[in-house]
């Protein structure tokens, strides 16, 4: 039988309210809420001068398993993603093999079974070589498909670059469409001409030139106009310039946009002064750009045009990543900190709280049509998340849990620590110790 949990005393942060309250954790659903509960045969738990949210639903990871696990694996990251408070993620197709067919996308649902510590996802990917394939298939259950990291196969992955392609899944796909939004042509000429004045060691100061705001801009206003023409579904992965905000609509709910869009933590924290200090640390692609593209995109995600935040968790080697400007693989792992970075920005008076877990925990859910998770209600699996935002850490090596053993946040004080993590009511990660067993499921879309 499932072990019971009562949390006393804790403000929960839910629905754009904070207000204090007991909540009793039983059979792996929120048994009920409500202030001076009572249980037996139960474990209190003391949430005096803490927080209860949500469990963060991360709609963007790159867990690298199968065929890349080297550099991590659902194990080892999802286990990182607990800590950090993170409870669901949806992973992309850019695995070995990619997952361009139904039998691999099966496959990869059967190597996460019983070794993934949250709750998963895995996206179908879509390219020039599957595209009649995915439009044939009654994708209507799978949450989206995707290109994102599949440019990294093969040259022409990037839809964003084949407006054909992008028609014909508009015309066609039965389900969200998520693109990486950069024309790849712009990128590619932009890299040419720096690698004739620099040849292999370009400076990485320059990667957001080379990747640019015209390429990111250009390639998603042409993906927005050919969803309209369609009446298409279309997701924007990766925001990073204030410039493409103004593309997007705040007028209507989420649930009635046709055309949306994310943001990753890191193009929030980091920006194009930080490249002298970390170098290839933080090239991504999309690439970190301005300040005054930090600012544009919180002040975006404020008003709700940007509609959630992911992190984008994509963990390289250091030998992969300690290389020359194109030598040098774009990504970075992120899953243990994005909450703890998020909190920074409440504390330093950025964002609300109350906006914090509707962008990291009810919007995703609302977003793909989670089944009975995202929110703290009556009924609900039981994906909770508390957290001391007055308990500082550093992070360091020692405190790493990616496979990895990098993070571009090393050296970095938090304020807030997550304290406890639930996991489909299993208490899976308790101040620093985890449960025996993972307890991660796979996602349901709600019917």
């Amino acid at each position: 039988m499932a072990q019971s949990y009562l949390i006393q005393n804790i403000q929960l942060v839910n629905e754009a309210q904070i207000q204090t309250a007991d909540v009793l954790v039983e059979n792996g659903l929120i048994a009920k809420i409500g202030e001076n509960l009572n249980a037996t045969d139960c474990t209190i738990i003391d949430g005096s001068g803490k927080f209860l949210l949500p469990g963060v639903i991360d709609g963007q990871v790159h867990f690298r398993d199968p065929g890349l696990t080297h550099k991590a694996d659902v194990s080892s990251e999802s286990k990182a993603a607990i800590a950090g408070g993170i409870t669901s993620y949806i992973d992309m197709p850019n695995t070995r093999p990619n997952v361009l067919s139904q039998q691999i996308l099966d496959d990869k649902y059967e190597n996460a079974k019983g070794r993934s510590w949250a709750n998963y996802c895995f996206l179908l990917g879509v390219n020039g070589s599957n595209i009649d394939d995915v439009i044939a298939m009654d994708t209507s259950d799978h949450l989206a498909v995707t290109d994102d990291g599949l440019y990294f196969s093969d040259k022409g992955n990037i839809l964003a670059d084949k407006p054909e392609m992008l028609e014909k899944l508009f015309a066609s796909c039965k389900s969200i469409v998520a693109i990486h939004s950069e024309l790849e042509s712009v990128v590619d000429a932009n890299e040419e001409k720096f690698r004739a004045m620099y040849g292999e060691d370009v400076p990485i100061k320059f990667h957001p030139v080379i990747r640019s705001e015209d390429a990111c801009y250009d390639a998603t206003k042409r993906a927005i106009e050919l969803a309209k023409k369609h009446n298409g579904r279309l997701h924007i992965l990766h925001l990073t310039t204030a410039k493409e905000t103004a593309l997007f609509r705040n007028d209507i709910p989420l649930e009635e946009k046709r055309i949306t869009t994310e943001v990753c933590v890191h193009h929030l924290w980091f920006n194009d002064a930080d490249y002298e200090r970390l170098g290839t640390q933080i090239k991504w692609n999309p690439a970190i750009k301005s300040k005054k593209d930090n600012d544009g995109l919180l002040a975006a995600l404020l008003d709700d045009r940007i509609d959630f935040i992911t992190t984008d968790h994509a963990p390289h080697a250091w030998e992969e990543k300690n290389q020359t400007y194109f030598k040098a693989m774009s990504g970075a792992p992120m899953v243990q900190h994005a909450l703890p970075a998020m909190l920074e920005f409440h504390l330093n008076g950025k964002i609300p709280l109350e906006k914090l877990v509707e962008k990291m925990c009810h919007n995703p859910a609302r977003f793909y049509r989670i089944e009975k998770r995202g929110y703290i209600r009556e009924g609900y699996f039981a994906d909770l998340t508390i957290v001391d935002t007055n308990n500082p850490w550093t992070v360091s090596k020692d405190n790493l849990l990616y496979k990895c053993g990098w993070s571009p946040m090393e050296g970095t004080t938090f304020r807030s620590q997550i304290t406890h993590t639930f996991v489909n009511g299993e208490l899976a990660y308790d101040n620093g110790s985890f449960s025996d067993t993972a307890a991660g499921v796979p996602l349901q879309k709600a019917t």
